[in-house]
């Protein structure tokens, strides 16, 4: 309870720095985190740790699954928005996960301010009602790695529309307004980075604090790893 005034005073000052209404969308990965680059430049490495582990896709947890506040844009119907999660706050580095994907992991390591980074595997005709993020301390990456030729999915950024290419990223604020539409007959999956908004330190510290009070209690961690320990999730040939 003793965050919510940490929250309101955060996305004030989120909101202040970063302009307000007229923030942008859309964000120079060049700019604003170059080291997102390393994982361009490595996507057939990245890809082919992933073709290694998406034989045991029905195994993976759904994003409700492993995020319960996710369950109303996750846990809609029969069809499956499944992740496989590589890092995520003081867990990061003990997803039993990570050991099937050394590369990728050895990739998102070097990402300064790392807050947590997945693959995301949209099963075909799953979308993806509209949701925003009600914090603003974080940018999000995708890097698109399966993307069906026939009728990609596409995703709407407040007013703005993006269709996934294989190969190519993009970086967003998740805080604004969005929404998956998927007719494809085949799955989409890219790798999500999110990472602390790049700001002048005082404010830095103060998300540095806040992104620690948004973990959850290790305890609830516990529980995910048992679940997911149960699945067991390894490389395949």
């Amino acid at each position: 309870m003793f965050t919510r005034p940490l929250h309101w005073v955060a996305n004030k000052l989120m909101r202040l720095y970063s302009g307000r209404g007229e923030r942008p969308v859309f964000y120079d990965i060049d700019e604003t985190r170059p080291e997102l680059r390393r994982l361009d430049e490595h996507s057939e490495a990245i890809l082919a740790e992933l073709n290694a582990v998406l034989p045991q896709q029905d195994d993976m947890p759904r994003y409700h699954e492993m995020d319960a506040l996710q369950a109303g844009i996750s846990n809609l119907d029969d069809k499956a928005w499944r992740v496989y999660f590589l890092a995520m706050g003081w867990a990061g580095k003990a997803f039993p996960m990570r050991a099937a994907c050394p590369k990728t992991v050895e990739l998102l390591d070097g990402i300064p301010n790392l807050l947590q980074a997945f693959f995301s595997i949209l099963e075909p005709g799953k979308d993806v009602p509209h949701h925003d993020d009600p914090m603003m301390h974080y940018l999000r990456y995708h890097l698109a790695l399966v993307v069906p030729e026939e009728n990609p999915p596409t995703i709407r950024i407040k007013d703005q529309h993006y269709t996934w290419k294989a190969g190519e990223s993009m970086l967003f604020d998740d805080s604004w307004d969005h929404e998956v539409f998927n007719n494809a007959k085949t799955r989409r999956v890219v790798l999500v980075v999110d990472f602390l908004r790049p700001t002048p330190w005082p404010l830095h510290a103060f998300n540095l604090v806040l992104a620690k009070l948004r973990e959850p209690p290790r305890r609830a961690w516990e529980s995910i790893f048992k679940r997911v320990r149960g699945r067991t999730l390894t490389p395949q040939g």
